[in-house]
């Protein structure tokens, strides 16, 4: 279920946030600062999203936890600076990386023999330039995280290696301090570690700048230019490429062939075949004409087509898309709250763990016990980092919600994502849902002596304002019959006044009303004129809309909504699935009978108001069912609020969108079905990174401790520990790439 806050949301961008650990202290740190509602970190983007709050304050907080931020005023231009940035420090760790291993080898291989004192001091300062140079960030983030009182990946490593340098320097200069036995020196042992620390960061790096491809692909449809042709409605002077920043609404654009749309806008003239397949998800192009709708990002055919912006900058279509995904990429499914738990304790206890194993290996560990001490030690603290443990969720949910956005279907929260897997029953709406939501009227009729062509013009003056499908049509139909006068009916639209709508039925004023026949039947409507053609419309599952004066029956109109083109597969992939499909409709008995036969759904219900549609829902959920609703009108909007998960057909209402989790771009259910496969497969990835995540801390830890040591007569290297430390990482950001891949199952028509 959506909530719909109205707070003021903050982006910003986080700089110093190094393990799972941060952000746990950087939300909390966040939520507690004046006027904030909610915040959530992202760990794979280094990002958090905050509602309510100032910017200010909400900066100074993250400062005043450890860490440093600044606020994302351009999403857009922010995406592509944190690409440069991660460009530059990939580069960056990969060369640290290079010297820090390649001193670490030189010294394993041609370090170990030596003794002269002066070359061994030699090595030692040597080591520690390298250290401070290779490491620098892990030190200044390690220590400045337990100068603020907590304690970070940056500290366990920071700890580990200093502790290494320092036994090994004093062994240099003060060798008689220590028994004969634990004179050794790990110089090689702290610059590898930083080395291969490096190493894992940049091909994780690497791994992650992959993670967002979809986000970019959707900014890469956003065109830098337009041509400008006119101003305020009008075609002046030439021609004129500008920035697409100072394009305005009401300005006239030239879209030539094979151009991308730059800004909304309607066509005033030309027409072409328009390729929306990034919109929709259909291959087919379609053709657009004067009063067409175009969309920024979709892609112009052969002609050449004029067309007047609407929108413009974030207020486009696209721009609502972009912003959607990267919201829903930075918040978080329920399954992530376990890790986010663990990892906001875990640093301080390993380092308990540590000092433990220390105290452990010295009083009762075998000679030489102080070095046993402090490999066992430093092993322990470099290897349990939860890095592994804070990526597995987030990563995994950005490349989901982005590979739904490939595939037209925009997921607005990670809950809804993690919900859709758990899905028993599916419930439509027929009208626009399972139906092409396009009625056209096939028979009319008027009653008690009302004039046929007067009758017309009434309804037309009733129907013309409103943007319902059924109301379209019959407004449609009437202006085509024979005799209808236009003047006449906008005449009658002045004098007709003081409607008001009844939600289910249809609209009521002094005089007139004009809706289905349980509206008819409330306000007391003698029918029995119409009994005979009422029946033969009934029979042919027709949808009525009777006209009433003063009381009295005058006309009626039956209408017929052909299917989508797809709903009868669609429904049969999704119960392939186990999922049970309801159909919902306010429609009347025998219609909603005969569609619901044509597709084969499970259950269906008629004549509903959308008070019954949410008593559905809710009776459904009361069984202990989790129920998914499409919709696309704003009679579906309570329902749609009230299922467990929310989709909302992209031709909907803004209402229905607003009210679902889900909007399905190309109208038809296989998006239904698509969104639940890539639920179930972005829900897997995250089980499987998160097993493989405590899998690994939790084995990891006890051998770097030593519980091996009396089976092997072996204690894992300080060295072994970061290579696997950085490689459980790469190993969680590898299997969430996998998703990209994703494909749902084939659709067939």
């Amino acid at each position: 279920m959506t909530s719909n806050t109205q707070d003021k949301i903050t982006q910003l961008s986080l700089s110093g946030v190094t393990c799972a650990g941060c952000v746990g202290r950087i939300e909390k740190a966040l939520n507690q600062a004046p006027g904030v509602e909610a915040a959530q970190v992202n760990f794979a983007n280094r990002t958090a999203e905050i509602s309510g709050g100032d910017a200010q304050q909400l900066i100074k907080a993250v400062q005043d936890a450890g860490y440093d931020a600044k606020v994302i005023l351009d999403p857009a231009l922010a995406e592509e600076q944190q690409a440069t940035e991660l460009r530059q420090l990939l580069i960056r760790r990969a060369w640290y990386a290079f010297f820090g291993v390649g001193l670490g080898l030189g010294l394993m291989f041609f370090g170990m023999e030596v003794t002269d004192p002066l070359l061994l001091r030699a090595i030692g300062w040597l080591t520690l330039i390298m250290m401070l140079m290779t490491g620098e960030h892990f030190y200044k983030s390690g220590f400045k995280a337990l100068k603020s009182g907590h304690a970070n990946m940056d500290t366990l490593i920071a700890i580990g290696t200093s502790a290494a340098w320092l036994y090994s320097i004093l062994v240099v200069y003060l060798p008689s301090i220590f028994p004969e036995a634990a004179r050794g020196v790990y110089f090689e042992a702290a610059v590898m570690i930083i080395g291969l620390v490096n190493l894992g960061q940049a091909l994780e790096m690497r791994a992650r700048s992959k993670t967002q491809s979809s986000l970019k692909n959707l900014l890469g449809l956003r065109p830098s230019h337009a041509c400008l042709v006119g101003r305020s409605g009008e075609i002046v002077g030439d021609e004129a490429q500008v920035n697409i920043v100072q394009v305005k609404v009401g300005d006239l654009l030239r879209i030539k062939p094979g151009e991308r749309v730059p800004v909304d806008g309607v066509v005033t003239q030309g027409e072409s075949y328009f390729d929306e397949a990034m919109l929709t998800g259909e291959p087919m192009p379609v053709i657009k004409q004067v009063g067409d709708e175009l969309v920024a990002g979709t892609i112009n055919g052969q002609g050449s087509v004029i067309y007047e912006a609407t929108r413009v900058g974030s207020d486009t279509a696209l721009a609502h898309i972009i912003e959607m995904v990267r919201q829903a990429q930075n918040s978080k499914p329920p399954i992530s709250q376990l890790a986010d738990k663990v990892a906001a304790i875990f640093v301080p206890v390993v380092i308990v763990i540590a000092v433990l194993t220390a105290l452990a290996w010295y009083f009762f560990g075998p000679q030489p016990a102080l070095t046993y001490s402090l490999v066992s030690a430093v092993a322990v603290l470099i290897i349990a980092c939860p890095c592994a443990l804070g990526l597995a969720t987030p990563i995994s949910v950005m490349i989901g919600v982005g590979k739904a956005a490939q595939m037209g279907v925009l997921v607005r929260n990670a809950q809804a994502l993690q919900l859709a897997s758990k899905i028993d029953w599916v419930v439509l709406d027929k009208t626009g849902t399972i139906t092409q939501g396009h009625p056209s009227v096939e028979d009319y009729a008027v009653f008690n002596g009302a004039d046929k062509v007067q009758s017309l013009a009434i309804a037309v003056a009733i129907e013309q304002a409103s943007e319902h499908p059924i109301a379209m049509a019959i407004v449609d139909y009437c202006q085509q019959q024979a005799g209808f006068n236009t003047s006449n009916s906008a005449l009658l639209a002045s004098a007709i006044k003081n409607f008001s709508a009844v939600q289910g039925m249809g609209v009521v004023s002094d005089e007139y009303m004009m809706g289905n026949v349980k509206l008819m039947q409330t306000h007391q409507v003698d029918l029995a004129s119409a009994q005979g053609w009422l029946a033969t419309q009934e029979k042919a599952a027709r949808t009525l809309v009777l006209l009433a004066h003063k009381g009295l029956l005058i006309g009626a109109f039956a209408l017929e909504d052909a299917l989508q083109q797809d709903s009868v597969n669609a429904i049969k992939r999704l119960k392939a699935e186990g999922i049970k499909v309801m159909m919902l409709t306010g429609d009347n008995k025998a219609t909603a009978q005969h569609v619901a036969g044509l597709v084969a759904v499970d259950d269906y219900a008629a004549q509903l108001m959308p008070t019954d549609k949410l008593n559905k829902i809710k009776q459904l959920q009361g069984m202990g069912q989790v129920v998914a609703m499409v919709g696309d009108g704003i009679n579906d909007a309570p329902a749609l609020s009230q299922a467990n998960v929310g989709f909302a057909m992209g031709q909907g209402t803004d209402v229905a969108i607003e009210s679902a989790d889900l909007c399905l771009l190309n109208s038809s259910l296989h998006g239904v079905a698509d969104a639940i496969e890539l639920s179930n497969a972005t829900l897997r990835n995250i089980k499987q990174n998160l097993w493989g995540a405590f899998a690994y801390n939790t084995l990891g830890i006890p051998i770097a401790a030593g519980v091996l040591f009396p089976l092997t007569g072996m204690l894992l290297s300080p060295m072994l520990a970061a290579l696997a430390m950085s490689l459980s990482s790469v190993t969680v950001v590898t299997n969430a790439n996998r998703l990209r891949w994703f494909k749902p199952s084939p659709r067939v028509n």
